[in-house]
């Protein structure tokens, strides 16, 4: 079996590939390209291993599985082309791959509390006359660590696919090893920025459509009106939940940033959104629970840890300038429940920090604590049809 992450030690490397083609193609050029880290990861992932497979291996657990595919392959073939391509290429089964994706989902089939692990990520947004910026710990379970990638893409398709008939995607997203982009800090070419904060739902939807397809499907979003499109999901609704923090670098009139908390669709065809805009002279944090949804939330780990986070943002003076969002991204001041994760036996780690100048156009990433590192890479936001702000 392929050594972890945790074995090699934090290591300051974040691989990229640039390719273009059809959902497809772009999907086994991801596959070839990171072979080796996408077999380590799903060998070494303890959700997957421990979780997910022994619940695709129940009656209940298969059902919740055709069920949701079946869903995806009628709305979003595209993606699920895209994922296929993406076991080809490394070589890794499909539907190893698929569980990846619908995590929680398949649990509740199997056991009434979904997964326990206290996961989760951070995101400051500040929307000044002078300063825009979204900044973003990313935290997952331990093995993630030095199992991710960028993956830039442009997909483009020679007739308009699934149920919002997008012919063109033009991207770069920071992927888990084996994952669809989409699901951790983004942006595409229409100008749209975004960061993704996990929150685990106690009442999840088998069946109906997964976070991780929903924010893969904003990829290819131009403006505000159609990423709530995309996230209400109408006909089917969201299976789960999360939170979406976003502006878009080249809207009209004064900026905005959104916070979208998304929830799943009970009883209902059509997701539970909840959207809060943070005007110029204002700042926001999220961390993993719902600040607004009234839903029932599970994993009492996650909300621990989640609470504690918010607690140490509040402790700090508002957030005016990059540095500021840089000193409570890195915070290691609460005793247990760090912002910055980084203890030896810690089950969460953040495996990396990104900061969006909306300014400069600029995405500054940290593969390491960004108080005591300077960004391992800063990249430049190429956008479409490109404005002065």
């Amino acid at each position: 079996m392929p050594g972890t992450g945790n074995e090699l030690g934090r290591r300051q490397s974040i691989p990229i590939l640039y390719t273009r083609g059809t959902h497809y193609e772009v999907g086994f050029d991801v596959g070839r390209t990171f072979g080796s880290l996408i077999e380590s990861f799903v060998n070494s992932s303890t959700a997957l291993n421990q979780e997910y497979l022994p619940a695709y291996n129940t009656p209940g657990g298969k059902q919740a599985y055709d069920a949701t595919l079946n869903n995806l392959i009628q709305n979003y073939p595209q993606y699920i082309k895209e994922l296929e391509g993406i076991a080809d290429g490394s070589k890794v089964p499909f539907y190893k791959l698929f569980l990846l994706h619908i995590d929680d989902v398949i649990l509740p089939t199997v056991h009434k509390e979904g997964s326990k692990q206290p996961t989760g990520c951070s995101s400051i947004a500040i929307n000044l006359k002078d300063q825009a910026i979204l900044g973003h710990t990313e935290d997952a379970l331990s093995e993630t660590l030095n199992h991710f990638y960028f993956v830039s893409a442009h997909i483009i398709s020679d007739k308009p696919q699934g149920r919002w008939n997008v012919k063109e995607e033009k991207f770069t997203s920071l992927c888990y090893a084996g994952h669809l982009p989409g699901y951790t800090m983004n942006y595409n070419h229409h100008g749209l920025v975004f960061s993704i904060n996990t929150i685990s739902a106690k009442d999840v939807q088998p069946g109906k459509t997964p976070r991780h397809f929903l924010t893969r499907a904003m990829l290819g979003a131009e403006n505000f009106l159609q990423v709530q499109q995309i996230l209400r999901d109408t006909g089917v609704g969201a299976a789960d939940a999360c939170s979406v923090n976003m502006t878009f670098l080249q809207q009209e009139g004064d900026r905005v940033f959104h916070n979208i908390e998304i929830g799943p669709a009970i009883n209902s065809s059509e997701t539970q959104l909840s959207a809060l805009t943070i005007s110029c002279g204002e700042h926001f944090y999220h961390t993993n629970e719902f600040q607004r949804l009234k839903e029932n939330q599970a994993n009492p780990l996650m909300l621990l840890s989640s609470k504690c986070r918010s607690e140490t943002f509040k402790n700090h003076h508002p957030p005016s300038t990059f540095e500021d969002v840089v000193e409570m991204l890195s915070d290691t001041s609460h005793p247990e429940q760090k912002v910055f994760r980084d203890q030896p036996n810690d089950y969460v780690k953040t495996i990396a920090v990104g900061i969006f100048d909306c300014k400069k156009k600029t995405w500054s990433l940290y593969s390491d604590n960004p108080k005591h590192n300077e960004p391992l890479v800063v990249l430049p936001l190429v956008l479409k049809n490109s404005k002065t702000n």
